[in-house]
């Protein structure tokens, strides 16, 4: 049976006739043939879905481009849009947006694969995906406490792509290249490189897999970059099967964006190819419901169903997603994907990214207006990763109220307090009830 129709779900459009007297191996048109119900049997080819947003905005702007080609994860990453001339093309650029693409140079350039464009505004710069990835003059700014490296990755990188800073865990950064560049990316300093975005050489991934071969303390390893899945299936399933060779380590992790930006990527063949290498985990970089479209629901439903555990990483950002009516349904929508929010980060101190940055109370607003209003599965961990190098610290609201004699005074999600009896402890005894 068709996997839509499993879901309990449509079947998504485009859809394409095939011809019963076509040249096509008579294996294909069996494997493809729907029953259909009262009317004559048809044959029809599935394609990945195409949200009705989404195809009116091909059909616009890419009107030469067929249903296959646009569905063809290979097309949407050569059609991305990385200059001015592309981005002219889609939006009705401000004037401060043409400036800062005008003199743009060095690292982080821009690049929207189509898909991703389709949905953002065409008019309005300040719409949340649009404002997240097309470039303004905003990012010439640099403010106190921000660098290049805000994260000090390269001080503890122990071997090319290797940040060695856990006592068990290591990232491993295998690719500069994205599908897509946030212009809040913690690595602007190494993705996209001039010239060309760089990839790591065979000879660097086998300095990297030397060093994990000798550090047998280390059981989970991270892989990151850029984007690991802009990587063939092949040459990805080289490294995973290499890491996999390592006894000591015991699961392999995932870091991408590409499900929600390039859901197309996420073909059988890949997630056939994965599925040889668990435990594999996916963490996943979600920012707003606007990105869990029918396309998004597929390529995660497949993951999910190839028995991939998947978890999200959303970065807080001033404008964009600083607001419970945002976050809420966010979190609940991921839940709905099977996919578990796992982080919500203050932004990175990068150069140029202040326009970006709340204050961090307003992530503990967001997790008090989260916690006891919606399920606890839809609640992330509030995280700020430590310039520095101090890796992610934990940050939470404090719900202790004080001590009454033996009893922990608490405050529940309603403001209101109770009382917990703790015999000698010492839990809020610096605070007045």
């Amino acid at each position: 049976m068709n996997l839509p129709l499993m879901r309990g779900r449509e079947l998504k459009p485009p859809l394409r006739r095939v011809d019963p007297n076509s040249n096509a191996p008579l294996a294909f048109r069996q494997a493809n043939e729907i029953p259909s119900i009262g009317r004559p049997r048809c044959k029809l080819v599935l394609r990945f879905p195409v949200n009705p947003e989404t195809k009116a905005f091909y059909r616009r702007f890419y009107s030469g481009t067929t249903a296959a080609e646009w569905n063809d994860w290979h097309w949407q990453f050569q059609a991305r849009i990385r200059s001015l001339a592309d981005l002219e093309k889609v939006f009705v650029l401000s004037e401060d947006e043409r400036a800062a693409a005008i003199r743009h140079s060095g690292t982080l350039p821009v690049g929207i694969t189509p898909y991703y464009a389709s949905l953002m505004s065409r008019d309005d710069p300040e719409e949340p995906l649009r404002r997240t990835h097309v470039i303004t003059t905003k990012e010439d700014l640099l403010v106190p406490g921000e660098s290049d490296d805000p994260l000090s990755e390269d001080h503890d990188t122990a071997a090319p792509g290797i940040v060695h800073r856990y006592p068990d865990r290591v990232l491993f950064l295998t690719t500069g290249t994205c599908s897509t560049y946030c212009r809040y990316c913690t690595r602007a300093r190494a993705v996209g490189k001039p010239g060309g975005e760089y990839q790591l050489t065979p000879k660097q991934w086998e300095q990297a897999l030397a060093y994990l071969d000798r550090h047998t303390e280390v059981r989970d390893v991270l892989l990151s970059g850029g984007d690991p899945l802009s990587i063939a299936d092949e040459k990805l399933d080289w490294l995973l099967t290499r890491l996999r060779a390592m006894k000591h380590i015991e699961f392999l992790r995932i870091g991408t964006k590409i499900p929600i930006v390039l859901p197309q990527r996420i073909t059988k063949d890949l997630v056939k190819m994965l599925k040889k290498h668990h435990p594999l985990f996916m963490s996943l970089h979600v920012i707003h419901p606007r990105e869990l479209t029918s396309e998004v629901s597929e390529s995660l439903a497949r993951l999910a169903d190839a028995g991939i555990p998947l978890g999200s990483q959303t970065v807080l950002m001033k404008g964009i997603n600083d607001d419970i009516a945002v976050m809420k349904p966010l979190m609940q929508g991921l839940l709905k994907n099977r996919v578990k929010p796992y982080y919500l980060y203050q932004t990175d101190p990068i150069r140029g990214s202040s326009h970006f940055r709340t204050t961090v109370d307003k992530g503990l607003e967001i997790i008090e207006g989260l916690r006891g209003h919606t399920t606890g599965y839809a609640t992330p961990i509030f995280a700020v990763d430590a310039p520095g190098g101090g890796g992610k610290i934990q940050i939470a609201p404090d719900f202790v109220v004080g001590r009454r004699g033996d009893d922990l005074l608490l405050k529940n999600f309603e403001g209101k307090v109770y009382s917990y009896p703790d015999p000698g402890g010492t839990l809020g005894a610096e605070k007045q009830p």
